[in-house]
This record gives C-alpha cells, structure tokens and sequence, in this order.
C-alpha cells in the first residue's frame, strides 16, 4: 500500500467515524510507519479527550490490527475500543 492512499482515509472505531487521516509520521531510522495524524471530529474529541472543537491528534498505529483486517473499503477500522482509544492518541509533533 502507497502512503499517499492513507491519505484523508476515515477512520473508525467500533463502526462510528472519529476522525480522517491528514498525515503520517515515519521512524526516521527504521523507515517504519508510527503514527497517523488524524482530524478528529468534533464528537469524538469531546467524547474521548474533553475537547470543545474538532482538534488533530497523532493516532499510534499499535491501535490498528493486521493491514487485512484494518484497511477496509470504509476506511481505517482500529482494533481498540473507544474506551482505550485515549491511550493511543497524543498532540502532533
């Protein structure tokens, strides 16, 4: 898969969208992907971090299973539950 088809991918947890992919971060050493930097959507960011307003945050990508299991054709589907999914996401760099 190109990086460049992660791009504005939506994402979902538990089949509710919380946001769209807007960048991704690659281990500079490694070349591995780490992190995907995602738009949240108002709702998620209050309902999973207390925030008032749509912000972006940087998503592990731990949060996702197997590349079969979380690319869809909906979209990004992670493995956790939107109850552990504040563990998983941190400011952008």
């Amino acid at each position: 898969m190109k990086i460049s088809e992660i791009f504005d991918q939506e994402v979902y947890v538990e089949n509710e969208k919380i946001g769209q992919v807007k960048d991704v971060y690659v281990d500079a050493e490694t070349w591995e992907v780490t992190h995907f930097e995602v738009q949240l959507t108002k709702e998620a960011a209050r309902e999973i971090l207390g925030a008032k307003v749509s912000i972006r945050n940087s998503l592990s990508i731990s949060a996702l299973g197997k590349e079969s299991e979380w690319h869809t054709d909906k979209g990004i589907k992670l493995e956790v539950s939107k109850a552990q999914l504040h563990i998983y996401l941190r400011p952008p760099e």
